[in-house]
């Protein structure tokens, strides 16, 4: 074991291309994706990259919050540490930001778990999906859905287009608040017969009623959809009961799911069919990967997904599902949204694929801009 002697830390935000109704524009005018990077450095001077990134529409955490949260909090329990100890570093990182209902920080702990998983793999020479337990074959690459996601007709023709442009088959959908009823069933008909052989998902973040969200469910599957992904706030278990027990269209749960321990009550509460899974809000890989298996384990659905993830926060993502041997088409939308990218087109998909990388740890080195926007936060004495 090689320690861990220093922590660096620094802020990167990513220019967006297109639309999408999650980024807003900040008070210079520009839509940007932000970032927080986390270099790790060994006693042999072998690096570990990670990444957190908040959205707060999406979720409670800040790019703010998240510098704050591992600069004061949780940089100095990396000290010293081996960084292939993934219990024992989430141990510690849930002694000093403790879990209530669910992890304290999950997005500021995912950014030094993926350094750990990086810097770990590097050490051991293996790629990170070969940390993981059981340990099994990984695919070699990953299938991508295209995100059609705007409340104005002629914006989603132009991502329709744009995707098949760049040779995607399969389509995830945003439906719910602010839309109507109507506009995300006119929605779903439209992208069924864009595409009517590929995979649909509809995905509400939480924006239906129970009453909603049951009404509509038939009609999303009318409709052509595959799976429902997040028609409910985490809290309305009794609505997500309902739901399941309806039967109309698979039930994904992604919000709310922030631990194993949570998806193993949400679990036993008959509330899904499946996960949408996650790793950037998951708190990193370690804990995704006990999710994966509890769900691999009771035969529920697996499903890739993302917040539209750069560089190393979605190289951590597929890690996870090339290990997890997902078939189905993952909505990792970082490559459609992200007009930058510190890796250059070391992660540009070919068509609708992603290869996974082969080398060591996450698999990538980034351009000189990454180490330039760091700052040391920890270090061995």
């Amino acid at each position: 074991m090689t320690p861990i002697i220093r922590v660096e830390l620094g802020r990167y935000d990513y220019a967006v291309a297109g639309e999408f109704k999650f980024f807003k524009p900040g008070p210079d005018g520009r839509v940007t994706r932000p970032s927080v990077l986390v270099r790790l450095m060994d006693a042999d001077g072998r690096e570990g990259w990670g990444q957190s990134v908040p959205v707060p529409s999406w979720t409670y955490e800040t790019p703010e919050s998240v510098l704050s949260t591992i600069e004061f909090y949780l940089a100095d329990l990396l000290i010293g540490r081996d960084p292939a100890d993934f219990a024992g570093l989430h141990a510690a990182m849930n002694t000093a930001i403790r879990p209530a209902f669910s992890v304290g920080q999950p997005l500021a702990k995912a950014a030094l778990d993926l350094a750990c998983h990086d810097l770990a793999g590097k050490q051991r020479g293996v790629p990170a999906w070969q940390l993981f337990a059981p340990t099994r074959p990984a695919r070699e690459e990953l299938v991508l859905s295209w995100t059609v996601a705007s409340p104005k007709r002629e914006t989603v023709e132009q991502q329709l287009a744009e995707g098949r442009a760049r040779g995607y088959r399969n389509f995830n959908i945003k439906v719910g608040a602010p839309q109507s009823a109507d506009y995300d069933l006119e929605l779903a008909r439209r992208v069924r017969a864009f595409a009517p052989d590929g995979f649909l998902w509809a995905d509400a973040n939480t924006g239906y009623t129970p009453e909603q969200a049951l009404a509509i469910a038939p009609k999303l599957c009318d409709a052509g959809v595959d799976v429902f992904e997040s028609p409910l706030p985490p809290t309305q278990i009794r609505g997500y009961q309902a739901l399941k027990k309806q039967g109309a269209l698979p039930v994904l749960m992604d919000e709310g799911i922030l631990a194993p321990e949570v998806a193993a009550e949400f679990i036993a509460l008959d509330m899904l069919d499946g996960i949408a899974m996650k790793p950037a809000r998951n708190a990193g890989l370690w804990p995704s990967v006990q999710i994966v298996n509890q769900l691999l384990d009771r035969g529920l659905l697996v499903l890739g997904s993302g917040l539209t993830d750069p560089d190393f926060s979605l190289a951590g993502a597929m890690e996870l599902f090339a290990w997890s041997g997902m078939t189905r088409p993952c909505a990792l939308n970082g490559p459609q949204f992200l007009a930058d990218s510190l890796l250059g087109d070391a992660q540009k998909p070919r068509g609708d694929v992603l290869p996974l990388p082969t080398a060591p740890g996450l698999g990538f080195t980034p351009d000189p801009r990454a180490a330039r926007c760091l700052s040391i936060v920890a270090h061995a004495n």
